[in-house]
Parts: C-alpha cells; structure tokens; sequence
C-alpha cells in the first residue's frame, strides 16, 4: 500500500517541487499552504507522515502540530526551515517534532529520513494491534487430507487477493480465528496491521468505542481521545469474530463505515477515512438472524460476498490424528519433553470421541496431557475425555435430537463442575459467552 505525505509549504514552487519528487518515488501526497488547510488535509487525508516548513502565514509548525497529533498522536512530523537554531530544534523535538532539518535539504536525503520515519510508523501500528489481539499460534489452517480441509483450503486460495469481505462460518472452536490470520498473512496487506475482535458479550457501548473510538469529553470518563480498532487496522485487516453478536444499534454504524470506507468516532464531527479488508467470522446461522429480526440484511448481504464454510472435525476423521500429533509435536517442544508420544490406545480414543469443541477442545486436551502426564506417552486415561458416548458406544439413544444431546451434554459437564460455567466452557471446548448463550436457549438452569 502507499504511504501518504502531507507537504506543507507556502512557496508554491518549492511545494510542487517536493509533490512532485515524492510522486516519482511511489508515494501518495497532499499539498497545503496555511496551518489550516493542512489541519483540514490531515483530518481529511490521514497521512502516514507530514513534512512542514516552519514559517507559515497563519501561524508556525510548532503551532500547527498539536493540531494535527490531537488527531493522530502517532503521525510523524518533520519541520523544515532556514533559519534553524540549536533551542528551536530543542523546543520542536520536545513538543513531539520528530525531526527539525535546515534548509536547503537535498530530496535525496530527506526522502531517506522519510523512509525510515514511515517504516517506524509502520512497525509502532502493528505493535499496537498485536497488544489488542489475542496471541495465536501459527498454525497450518487446513493441515489434514480430508476432501472437506482441500476443499476450503482451494477456496481460501483463491479469495485471497480480492478485497471484498469474507465470512468465515463454522462451529465454536474450528479455527476461524487462525483462518483469518492465514488470510491476511498470506494477502496483499501482510505487511500492515491484523485488528481482532470479538463481538461475543460486547456491550453496546464498549463495542461502539472499541471500534470507532471516542473523542475527548464524548461521554463520562472520556478523559482523551481513544484511537478505534477500525483506525488502527487502517489499510489492513479487521477481523471480527462472532459477528452476528454485535448489537443492533452498532450494526448500522458498521454497515456505513464498511460501505464509505469513512466513519465518526464517538462525539467527533468530522469522518476518519479507512482502508480496511474485512473478514467476518460466526458460529450462528445469520441468515435465522435476519430472518428473526436481530440481525440486519443490509448488513449480512455486505459481508456474505465471499462464504468460507469451515467443516466441524467429526466430518473430517481422517484429519483427527495428524492434527494431534501436530500440536503435540508444537508442545512437546515447547516444555522440552521431545519424547512425548501419544500411544495406539490414545490414537483410537481420539477417532472414536466426537468432539463437540473441534479443534480447540484437542487443543486443550492435548496441552493438558503433556503438562500434567507423568510419562513421555500418553495413554487413554492421561487425555481425561469427557464422558460421552463414542461412535461404537450401542448404548448411545439415536431417538434424540442434537438439540437435546446438546442440552445434555452441557447439563452433564455443569454437574461434573458443580455449575461453575468456566471450567465447563473449557471442558467442552466454547468461549464462556458461547456457552452462556447455549444455556439461555436451552433453558439450563446453573443456580
């Protein structure tokens, strides 16, 4: 993607001049004459970086940059200017200049310092998103042989380059999260920012500010000015996990800023620009959602432009043992214990167990064996499966609905907890706001 520079100078010639070197070397860039119409450039443009000489009829850079860093406090600023001293430059680099040069300035040398400022920028966001996301391992989303994972790994391939949003669907604990990471690794925007997340049990108003941000004042304890996740994502990805739990009031905002590639924060009067890719991601059928009223169809068609179906691991067997003796490999490593193995016994208790959680209740089984197992391998009674029927079990009542397996099963594992839902959400392999909206619909009391 290219950076944006904002040149702000009042000689026309000189500006143009400058325009037209940093064009010729790749970059986007916006031209202003005053303080004000650079503020208004910036609020409008969203530079990665501004270059600003000195002196300007209506005021000085020094003036100027406040203004500008109220609404960006990570843009950086280069102050150009004839007249330079040692305490100007001092003042300028304590007020948040990043750097004071004198003029004349060869291009060629402050293309170079504009290079690294932008890098540095660039680095500094996806620093950010990585501290608002949750860690996740770099794992293969489609390792298995099974038709079902080469079907979608063929799929996801081929949507790769396109920048329409993706819906991934699929149950609680499939993959989805890694999916979209492969996504956005593997695409043009691999070098910007990946933003995570979750709408599962977000309120309205932490989602809305999560998001979109807020200005200072904007509400009670908006004590400054919060940058939303749509702006740090901003030409790179945002991946929004549960999507069908985001409430109805936010779903209209979200739709807008989706479809003008321009948002509001919170309080503020003026629209940010973006750049974003979406993915999307659910465990829900959104399309009872629309149909029940909860979930808008505007907003559904806008992210439905390219399905990817992720199959739940019970409909690929043959993918359950190189799975786990994957991530076995993956933590066996990291304790240190390179003999841990997993025993014939253990391989047959894994392909007969359903797994209800998918890929992350193997995940956890697995971790939790080779943390806790005493020997370097592991036999059926280290792994602890929970105790539902498996595939041969001749006792299991075909008669019910997976609704009500489902109820029982969630029933069953509360009991075993003593009702504490956390622990449950663990054992079955769901995030605890998945699991309490199980419960609801199912009528499960947990008092």
């Amino acid at each position: 993607m290219k950076a944006r520079i904002l040149v702000v100078e009042d000689d026309v010639a000189v500006r143009e001049a400058v325009l037209r070197y940093l064009k010729r070397h790749d970059y986007e860039v916006v031209g202003a004459g005053t303080c004000d119409e650079a503020e208004r450039a910036a609020l409008d443009t969203r530079p990665d970086l501004a270059v600003v000489d000195y002196a300007l009829p209506d005021g000085t850079a020094l003036d100027l940059l406040p203004r500008v860093k109220a609404a960006d406090s990570s843009l950086p600023f280069v102050i150009l200017t004839g007249h330079g001293s040692v305490e100007l430059a001092v003042r300028a680099i304590k007020e948040g200049a990043d750097q004071f040069l004198t003029k004349p300035v060869e291009l060629a040398a402050l293309l170079l310092i504009l290079e690294r400022l932008i890098d540095g920028r660039r680095r500094q966001r996806m620093e950010r998103a990585r501290q608002v996301v949750q860690e996740r391992d770099d794992a293969d989303p489609f390792l298995g042989a099974s038709q079902a994972i080469q079907r979608l790994a063929e799929r996801a391939r081929r949507v790769l380059g396109s920048d329409s949003p993706i819906l991934i669907r699929g149950e609680t604990g499939t993959g989805k999260g890694v999916l979209a990471r492969w996504l956005h690794d593997n695409g043009p925007r691999a070098k910007e920012a990946f933003v995570d997340v979750n709408c599962a049990g977000l309120s309205r108003e932490f989602l809305e500010t999560e998001l979109f941000g807020h200005e200072k004042g904007a509400f009670t304890g908006a004590a400054g000015v919060k940058t939303g996740l749509l702006e740090v994502a901003d030409r790179g990805t945002v991946f929004l996990d549960e999507i069908g739990d985001v409430d109805q009031q936010v779903q209209p905002k979200l739709l807008k800023a989706l479809e003008e590639r321009r948002f509001r924060r919170m309080g503020g009067i003026r629209d940010i620009q973006i750049d974003v890719r979406l993915i999307a991601a659910t465990h829900q059928d959104l399309e009872s959602l629309v149909e029940r009223g909860s979930f808008r169809s505007d907003l559904f068609y806008r992210i439905n432009t390219l399905p990817l179906d992720i199959p739940p691991l019970r409909e690929r067997g043959e993918d359950i043992l190189p799975l786990a003796h994957h991530l076995l490999n993956a933590f066996a490593a990291h304790l240190g214990r390179k003999d841990l193995t997993l025993s014939g016994a253990a391989d047959a208790a894994l392909l007969e167990y359903r797994w209800p959680g998918n890929i992350r209740e193997l995940r956890n089984l697995l971790e939790r064996a080779a943390l806790l197992g005493a020997h370097n391998r592991i036999e059926p009674s280290d792994l602890g499966l929970p105790g539902t029927a498996p595939r041969s079990d001749t006792t299991l009542n075909t008669r019910l609905t997976l609704r009500e397996m489902e109820r029982r099963m969630i029933e069953a594992v509360l009991r075993e907890e003593g009702g504490r839902v956390e622990t449950t959400a663990k054992r079955l392999g769901l995030h605890r706001s998945s699991l309490y909206d199980k419960i609801r619909r199912h009528g499960i009391s947990i008092s």
